[in-house]
This record gives C-alpha cells, structure tokens and sequence, in this order.
C-alpha cells in the first residue's frame, strides 16, 4: 500500500461502484474515496460548489496517484436520437451538463490535488461511439456529441498538465457494452460474450491504465487496450 489515495466518482453506479471494490481490493491505496450524488461522498455534478467541497475533503488526506469519473448519462428521460427530427436543446444541454462539463469541473477542482512528483492518472468513462472518425451510423446525436466533447476536453487537460505533472496521465475509457442500467434497453442483439460485467469491465479499464505511459495522456483506450480514433 502507498500512501496515496484513490477516487471514484460516481461511485454508486455500476462501473463506479465495480471500480471501487476492485481499488480497495488491490491493497495499493491508503484511502478510496467513493464519491456521488446519493452516496455519503455527496457529489453533484451538475453543481460545482459540491465539486468543490469534495475535493477540499480529499485535500484533507493523501495525494490522490487515480481520479476515476465514472459518471454518465444516455437516457433517463430522453430516448437517444435516432434522427435530426428528433433534436431538442434540452436533450443536448442535459447530455452536455452530465457527460461533458461534470467531468470538465471535476478536473478542474481535482487536478490541483496530484502529485507532481511520481505518477498519477485522471480517467473519465468515455465511449466508443464519441468517436468522430469511428462513426458509421450517426444517430444518438446528444450521446455521441457529447462525449465528442468530452474526449477533446481530456485532450486538453493533457497538454495543460504535461507542463506542471509530467509523469500524470489523462485518458478516456470505453467500457464496453456493460449490464448496466445505462445500456439495459439497448442490450437486444448484443452477444453474450460482447455484454460484460460490471466487474469485469471494471478490472479490464484498471488493466488499460496500468498499461498507459505519459507519452498516451490525452489518448482514448477501449476496455481491451485499443485506442479509440479521436
């Protein structure tokens, strides 16, 4: 065990609360912190004073070496789009407030915590479908331009951060097709060996990161070590 903490946020969902048990499971943190809206962490999102005041609570403790968001939205409210004719600025705003900004606030509050000394990562749930050139299909127009966003924002961070924590890390994850509540309705026609587990999902994305030098911050990973095409 190092003494260096680890946080999750979104920790109450079925990715997070995978990538949760796996951390403490490793031994390797002093501290897991298990953050999200309805949990005892209590973190919103969609308002940065609560950001905000989480990351003052971990500033408290050890450095955190793994900031993992595992946050995300697809439905809840709002069938993904299946054409232009179906646009709405609320779909867009709410799919750009859960899955773009959140995650941008947290690395703004979070990344100061970091040590610049040894070897950190910052990783957010992507998707796979986020990427531009990797389109085929179009569609789920909110989803899709949304974690578009995301991934040039993590972009972003990247460069800013190899100039103060050279040795940190920033990386999109795409967990692959998990039995979650986010992908439930859409599970039909998807193999049984391509539907994984939350677990297993969990310990793949682990693996990728473990895997990731300095040299691929900024860099979009699938669940099997591929790089997403921007």
């Amino acid at each position: 065990m190092t003494e260096t903490s680890a946080v999750v946020i979104g920790a109450s969902g079925g990715v997070g609360a995978a990538v949760e048990q796996a951390l403490r499971a490793s031994g390797r943190y002093a501290v897991v912190h298990a953050l999200s809206r309805s949990g005892a962490g209590g973190l919103d999102l969609e308002v940065e004073a609560s950001v905000a005041a989480a990351a003052a609570r971990v500033s408290a403790g050890p450095a955190p070496s793994l900031v993992f968001v595992a946050t995300g939205v697809l439905h809840s409210g709002h069938e993904p789009e299946r054409s232009w004719r179906a646009l709405s600025a609320e779909h867009l705003l709410r799919d750009y407030r859960i899955n773009t900004v959140g995650p941008a606030l947290v690395a703004k509050h979070f990344l100061p915590l970091l040590p610049r000394d040894r070897r950190s990562v910052f990783a957010a749930l992507s998707a796979r479908v986020g990427s531009i050139g990797d389109n085929r299909l179009g569609g789920w127009h909110s989803y899709r331009a949304s974690k578009a966003a995301l991934n040039m924002i993590l972009r972003n961070l990247a460069i800013e951060l190899q100039r103060s924590h050279p040795q940190a890390i920033v990386a999109g994850l795409h967990p692959g097709t998990v039995d979650t509540g986010l992908s439930q309705p859409f599970q039909r026609g998807v193999a049984t060996d391509k539907l994984f587990t939350p677990d297993y999902s969990a310990a793949c994305l682990l693996a990728v990161l473990d895997g990731l030098a300095p040299a691929d911050s900024g860099g979009v990973f699938a669940w099997d070590g591929a790089r997403v095409p921007a």
